[in-house]
């Protein structure tokens, strides 16, 4: 099984900025993926959330991290998925990648929105 990770963000600040990368990242079952996001904010305790939203179904929430509060929802234990909030980025750790990880990832800031897919393909 072969994982193929794209990424993409969405910035709101007036107008949408979308920005596809420029290289692909091959992953196989079990190993750990890192979605990216960044971010800017005046905000000195900004709150940083993830979402996972899988085909015909609504965004389920996965963690929340801020420089106060770092909490999971049951459902995404920290064990597999987790994220550490730096000066301007909380990159998503899934670790051990399940076929059921396909989805796609967001991230979420006020007014700012970063999307990060992680599609898996079968080879």
């Amino acid at each position: 099984l072969s994982f193929w990770m794209f990424c993409s963000s969405t910035e709101c600040k007036g107008e949408e900025k979308v920005t596809q990368p420029t290289e692909d990242v091959i992953l196989t079952q079990g190993q750990t993926a890192t979605l990216n996001c960044t971010f800017s904010t005046t905000d000195y305790n900004p709150a940083l959330f993830w979402y996972k939203q899988e085909v015909n179904s609504y965004p389920k929430f996965i963690l929340r991290r801020s420089r106060s509060l770092a909490d999971n929802s049951p459902e995404f234990v920290k064990d597999r998925f987790d994220a550490e909030l730096k000066d301007s980025s909380v990159p998503l750790m899934i670790q051990d990648l399940h076929v059921s990880d396909s989805a796609v990832y967001y991230c979420a800031l006020s007014s700012s929105l970063h999307i990060c897919s992680l599609l898996l393909l079968q080879s």
